[in-house]
């Protein structure tokens, strides 16, 4: 199916892009007005883009039924300063009532029942509930066009960044992310919530290259039992692992006894095991296992 974005309506053409690029992470802007007023909007068009300097993005987009401009845009012109506050699963419904139509001078804090915290250095306040919030100067705000659905983007510098100390991990100096309980929007009215059950850690080469897919072993690399993410995983390893005599695996031993008259299904099975191993994150047994299919 192929869809020319052009061609759709505002709405079907939201709802096509926002379930496709997924998940986002959900920002709280408060931002004031030249008079003071407050003014509390969850916005899913959001995330990191620098670290030097410290540069986050969000998009009040114009509205498609009316092109109308949202008030934290208005806002964030008049006084060039904005409050982000991480939004996590205990907030998740608070958050979705912050998002109502209200209208202007309304103050969503109070409409949400979220407390307000005084910032330390900029004017509009911050979100007490939210365990991650920063203080952020605007530096730009770039139209990405005049019409309905048209993005607005809000580009800040992080200045200040609080973060509640019971997300901590135990040495105290990073957060941990299994205790955040982050979530983030999808299509429709969908979300997702980031716990620890469904966590997952994929090693990255930060300081040598990978071998790569291209540079395993045929039999490997056309497996009808491996796939494209357990390919990747032994595509990670710096150099080409040789067999390592010490290796010893009752089940592979007992594979190799057992399928040793049949060769084809040996291999399938030392492929199973393999891929058993890979989901475990134990690469570097995966590549013994499938080194004695090879050998």
């Amino acid at each position: 199916m192929t869809i020319n974005i052009s061609e759709l309506s505002l709405p079907v053409r939201q709802a096509w892009l926002q379930h496709s690029i997924a998940p986002r992470p959900i920002a709280f802007a408060s931002s004031v007005d030249k008079e003071g007023n407050v003014n509390l909007s969850p916005f899913s068009f959001f995330n990191i883009f620098s670290i030097n300097p410290a540069i986050i993005i969000f998009s009040p987009s114009r509205r498609g039924r009316d092109n109308t401009t949202k008030h934290t845009l208005e806002n964030v012109l008049q006084v060039a300063e904005v409050g982000i506050s991480i939004c996590d699963y205990n907030m998740v419904q608070q958050m979705s009532l912050s998002s109502c139509e209200y209208p202007k001078g309304t103050d969503e804090f109070i409409k949400s029942g979220f407390t307000k915290q005084t910032s330390s250095y900029i004017n509009p306040p911050l979100v007490k509930e939210a365990k991650i919030k920063m203080e952020c100067k605007v530096l730009e705000v770039k139209s990405l066009g005049e019409e309905g659905g048209a993005g607005q983007l809000v580009i800040a510098e992080i200045l200040y960044l609080h973060v509640d100390e019971s997300i901590l991990n135990d040495k105290g100096d990073m957060i941990d992310q299994r205790k955040i309980n982050h979530v983030a929007r999808l299509g429709g009215d969908w979300y997702c919530k980031v716990s620890p059950d469904n966590l997952f850690m994929v090693e990255k080469p930060n300081t040598q290259l990978g071998i790569g897919v291209d540079a395993l072993p045929d039999a490997i690399k056309m497996s009808s039992v491996l796939t494209g993410n357990n390919l990747g995983q032994l595509g990670n390893v710096p150099e080409m692992p040789l067999v390592n005599p010490g290796f010893e695996d009752e089940i592979v031993k007992n594979i190799v006894q057992y399928y040793s008259i049949n060769p084809e299904e040996m291999e399938k099975e030392l492929h199973l095991y393999a891929k058993e191993l890979l989901g475990k994150n134990e690469v570097q047994n995966a590549w013994q296992v499938l080194l004695q299919s090879i050998g």
